[in-house]
């Protein structure tokens, strides 16, 4: 505390015990972990009585126990971004950072997240919704080959596919399947990657500076994003500025679309035919790892990890009234 001016030790003491949410029973908890280190530390780091709190090795009671007067929510995936924790949080009165019980729960669903954008005419690749009984070679004769298969409740490309030809289309499923109810298969878009990180809510919501993924052999897997340093990242992205703002554009709509708030994350493709973007999907608790793409954003616009972290937690509140 001595090191911080007077302004930040203020603002620190006034967040009060602060829980860091972080593990979790996902399966995404490894990358948790790693996003939930390093947000402890840079709170810590600056004045925040902050304290670590794993969902997944210790009960609601004892989350209730603890006095948080706020929580971080560093969870990745299921029983953390999906809504559930955060109707808990809702009802124990725990302030909390990050989108509302909605929110969360359509962000994480993708196939609900495309019905919303196609509501608002905003693009993204066609796709099929499939289970046990569908037709998988009607589905590629209408989708083309190749395509993506993955389940529509998982992050972090987890049981994701790209199907180059119809006979590894029913192993893709299953692989799906095996996480999931019911399977997402999607238009493959040929063209550049890239995400656009969001902070904010509502009308003040804004768009990070745009970052470009390249990853080995346009593979941007479990691996090439957490664990490998042969992915590239370049931001701002090398883009004309024109198109470069209707990317920001398209994302913060299709965040404020899902009713997002707090922080978030928007992955786009931009198809190589046309230069035009299509939306992926939302992540309403992005990564915070050494990899993670909404830091790489925030120091692009002169934001260090610290104060992004210490910015994310300023809007922790309670979304339901009353």
């Amino acid at each position: 505390m001595s090191t911080l001016n007077p302004q930040d030790a203020k603002e620190a003491a006034a967040f009060g015990k602060v829980g860091v949410l972080f593990g979790g029973r996902s399966a995404e908890r490894e990358v948790s972990n790693m996003s939930g280190s390093g947000v402890l530390a840079a709170l810590q780091s600056k004045g925040v009585d902050a304290h670590a709190f794993d969902p997944g090795q210790r009960s609601l009671a004892e989350l209730a126990a603890e006095k948080f007067d706020r929580v971080f929510i560093a969870l990745h995936g299921r029983f953390g971004e999906d809504g559930s924790l955060q109707g808990a949080l809702e009802l124990l009165g725990i302030p909390y950072t990050g989108s509302g019980v909605t929110a969360s729960s359509v962000g994480m669903d993708k196939i609900t997240t495309k019905i919303v954008w196609l509501h608002h005419g905003l693009p993204t690749p066609r796709y099929a919704v499939l289970n046990a009984q569908s037709d998988l070679g009607a589905a590629a004769a209408d989708l083309g080959l190749p395509l993506i298969v993955k389940p529509p409740h998982e992050g972090s490309t987890i049981g994701i596919t790209k199907v180059t030809e119809a006979a590894g289309f029913q192993a893709a499923y299953d692989k799906a399947a095996a996480l999931d109810d019911s399977v997402l298969a999607e238009e493959f878009v040929t063209g550049r990657e890239f995400t656009v990180a969001i902070l904010g809510s509502g009308a003040a919501a804004r768009a990070l500076p745009v970052v470009e993924i390249v990853a080995p052999e346009g593979n941007y897997d479990y691996q090439n994003k957490y664990f490998t340093d042969d992915t590239k990242y370049f931001c701002p992205a090398a883009l004309p500025d024109a198109l470069a703002a209707e990317m920001r554009r398209i994302a913060v709509e299709a965040y404020r679309a899902l009713g997002c708030e707090g922080w978030g994350r928007v992955d786009v493709l931009l198809r190589e035919r046309d230069q035009k973007p299509f939306l992926l999907e939302v992540n309403t608790s992005p990564g915070m790892t050494s990899h993670s793409l909404v830091p790489m954003a925030a120091r692009a616009e002169g934001i260090s990890y610290e104060d992004l972290c210490v910015e994310i937690l300023r809007s922790a509140r309670l979304k339901m009234k009353g």
